[in-house]
């Protein structure tokens, strides 16, 4: 976690920003994403754990914002970090304009298994995806939302489509484990990623104990930082990539610091969200260029803070979560 001394509540409640951004597109339900931005010395943090996440669960996103305003990132190993475009869990029709704001990417990230859909609707999005782009490297997000039995089937079928992983394919680490055991049983070849395995885990090394990944998807909000990701990655002793949490440009600017740092980066890397909200903090936005993103801080624009800033009652709610999850993690044990 974030070393002592910590920063007092009141150097952080003197340099919050609570920002309330719209999205082009529904994405994990929500229209409008908000986020509390920190100011420090070393720069700007984001704290912005979803709102139906507690106490407990936020507390390492506010380690990660004191991380990057108040000590910055590690040394970067590389100058920039490949992108994959991200397609929400939308019909095939909309799926070339949602491509269409990425611009050239190396790799899409499909989301499927979404709640109230079938496996016939994720075929048709996948499909759709490869005939647009039958060059890229093509991955899979369920978010846990399948079984065991339809993570196997719908793999088995998505395998057709050439997948380069499948991420979180069921909702724990037994069925990701089963999952990844009956792939290579049946000679399906489609890797297992582990992603809320990894970051909703008290012990995030546990996956990779009971082999039941080929790779980690990390963020660094939900680690604690980018120090901490890049130790959990070292101990797993499994290859990783980066994703984001639906960020700002701060937020982004963390996830790209994590992707520079890591010593091997094989996959390109879900940092390109930005690409799905209408604004952003920074005139200068970490969205990809020709897929890749460069790693620079992107800075952040008084008049966007104002612009979206959140409502009072909203900028309220952040600021009393901030004071809560502050006490918890200054109270909280090193991991």
């Amino acid at each position: 976690m974030q070393p002592n001394p910590f920063p007092s509540l009141d150097a952080l409640r003197g340099g919050a920003h609570v920002v309330s951004l719209p999205m082009r597109v529904k994405f994990r339900g929500i229209l409008h994403r908000e986020a509390l931005l920190l100011q420090g010395p070393a720069g700007w943090g984001e704290f912005s754990p979803f709102p139906e996440y507690d106490d407990g669960e936020a507390a390492p996103w506010l380690a990660c914002a004191l991380e990057s305003a108040w000590h910055g990132f590690p040394e970067p190993v590389r100058g920039s970090v490949p992108v994959n475009a991200t397609v929400p869990a939308v019909a095939p029709e909309k799926v070339e304009a949602i491509l269409a704001r990425f611009g050239t990417v190396p790799a899409v990230k499909v989301k499927v298994a979404e709640r109230g859909q079938a496996l016939a609707d994720d075929l048709a999005r996948v499909a759709e995806v490869r005939r647009l782009l039958p060059e890229a490297g093509l991955k899979v997000d369920a978010n846990g939302g399948w079984s065991v039995d339809e993570a196997v089937h719908a793999l088995t079928l998505l395998a057709d489509y050439g997948l380069e992983y499948a991420e979180q394919p069921a909702a724990d680490i037994p069925g990701l484990r089963a999952v990844r055991l009956e792939l290579a049983r049946r000679e399906v070849p489609v890797p297992v990623a582990a992603d809320e395995s990894v970051r909703k885990e008290t012990d995030p090394l546990l996956v990779a104990r009971e082999e039941a990944a080929d790779l980690l998807v990390i963020k660094a909000a939900p680690l604690g930082g980018v120090r901490r990701a890049l130790d959990v990655v070292a101990q797993a002793g499994l290859p990783a990539v980066v994703s984001s949490a639906l960020d700002t440009s701060v937020g982004i600017r963390a996830g790209v610091a994590l992707a520079a740092a890591l010593p091997e980066l094989p996959w390109a890397c879900g940092l390109g969200t930005l690409s799905l909200m209408e604004g952003d903090v920074s005139e200068q936005p970490l969205v990809p260029d020709d897929g890749v993103l460069a790693v620079r801080d992107p800075g952040v624009s008084e008049a966007l803070l104002a612009r979206h800033a959140a409502s009072p009652a909203r900028s309220a709610w952040w600021i009393d979560r901030l004071e809560r999850v502050y006490s918890r993690l200054i109270g909280a044990p090193e991991p």
